[in-house]
Parts: C-alpha cells; sequence; structure tokens
C-alpha cells in the first residue's frame, strides 16, 4: 500500500500550530457572547476537543474567570476526578504559585471506603477532597458522581471550592449533574448536555493558569 502524499502541513513549529488553530477556531466561531475573559476558555475547549458545538455550551458564572485567577494566583490545591486529568493539566504553571495538582480517587483508604459503603470512589474521593483542599479549585472530567456529591456538600455548607469546572461525559446523570452545577451561586463553568471530558476539564484549567501567570 503507498502511503505517499504530497500534503505539506502548514508548518511543523508547535507554537505556529497552536496560533493558526486559535485564528481558525476564532474565525470559525464567529459571533458569540462570551465576554473577554471568558473567550480563552472557550477556545482552548474547542481547540482540545474540536467541538464547535461543545464550546458554544459552556456556561459561566460571572465571577468563575475572577475566582479560579484567584485561586491559581493564591496556591490553592487544583482537584482531579481521576489522573486522566491531573496529567493533563500544566503542573508548571499551578506549582509556580505553590498550588499542586491532586487525584484521590485510586487512594487506598478512598478505595477502601468506597467497598465498605458500597458507593463509588469517586465520592468518597471528593469527601476527602474536601477536608484536604480548602478553596481548592475542581475539575471534574468523567465522574457525575464526584460532581453531584461536591454539589451536596456545598449545599450543606461543608465544602467551599475556589472554583468548579464541571464538565463530566456520559449518558447517565452527566447533563443531570452540570444543571445542578449551574444552579449553584458560588463560581462554576460548565457546560450543557452530555458532552464534556477530560479533555475539556484540562482546557479550562490551563485556560486559567495561563491568565493567572500573565497578570504577573
Amino acid at each position: 500500500m503507498d502511503f505517499h502524499t504530497d500534503f505539506k502541513p502548514l508548518t511543523v513549529q508547535p507554537q505556529e500550530i497552536e496560533e493558526k488553530s486559535f485564528e481558525m477556531i476564532t474565525e470559525e466561531l464567529g459571533e458569540h457572547s462570551f465576554t473577554a475573559e471568558q473567550y480563552p476558555v472557550v477556545q482552548r475547549v474547542i481547540h482540545a476537543s474540536a467541538d464547535f458545538e461543545l464550546g458554544r455550551s459552556l456556561v459561566f458564572h460571572p465571577r468563575a474567570i475572577e475566582a479560579g485567577i484567584a485561586a491559581i494566583r493564591a496556591g490553592k490545591i487544583v482537584v482531579a476526578d481521576v489522573q486522566m486529568v491531573q496529567v493533563g493539566i500544566s503542573k508548571p504553571r499551578i506549582e509556580q504559585f505553590g498550588g499542586d495538582v491532586r487525584v484521590y480517587i485510586s487512594d487506598k483508604d478512598v478505595m477502601e471506603e468506597a467497598k465498605r459503603l458500597n458507593t463509588t470512589r469517586a465520592i468518597i474521593s471528593i469527601r476527602k477532597a474536601i477536608k484536604e483542599a480548602d478553596g481548592a479549585i475542581y475539575a471534574i472530567g468523567n465522574a457525575p458522581t464526584a460532581l453531584l456529591e461536591l454539589i451536596r456538600l456545598v449545599k450543606e455548607g461543608i465544602a467551599k471550592p475556589g472554583l468548579i469546572v464541571g464538565v463530566p461525559v456520559g449518558f447517565v446523570s452527566a447533563a443531570e449533574s452540570k444543571d445542578e452545577l449551574a444552579k449553584l451561586d458560588i463560581p462554576f463553568i460548565t457546560n450543557i448536555g452530555r458532552k464534556g471530558g477530560s479533555p475539556v476539564a484540562v482546557a479550562a484549567v490551563n485556560a486559567l493558569s495561563i491568565m493567572a501567570a500573565r497578570k504577573e
């Protein structure tokens, strides 16, 4: 089989590829209602997913960007629901302000407690996280049960996150959990519908950390 092609990439330089991608996103997205502060998050989410429908479905609490930047610059922890989110977030940009990116779902005590209570590790990981991560950014891209548990703890006054990036993907409770998040009067970034996932959560947090670094 002959895989020869005369196609030549526009560029092979990573920075140029990203810049060209962002130009194409802005042109194709066209008119939108996002603020100048929100748009970098939307842009990176579309860049990560190549999904304009997903980008347009993003919903921001009015204080979301401000709160996210403030949390990063204050050295607050970023709590990821799964390892895939943890490894995708740029740790150097979080760590330069004294923060860290943590995930609890595979901790031995979390697994044991989930088994004892016959519930999900995602739920127990959130219960553990709130004890160690006051004012944290929660980046939830996979587990609707984690988001629903965090929402419950917020409503009960037990959890006080700095920002919730709640964009779990899936068919069971994903859209519903995001609907519930959008009702809270605390800083959040979410989206409408079933779409979402680790790349979306990662893109949102990375956009915020870039903005935090630029404010130095």
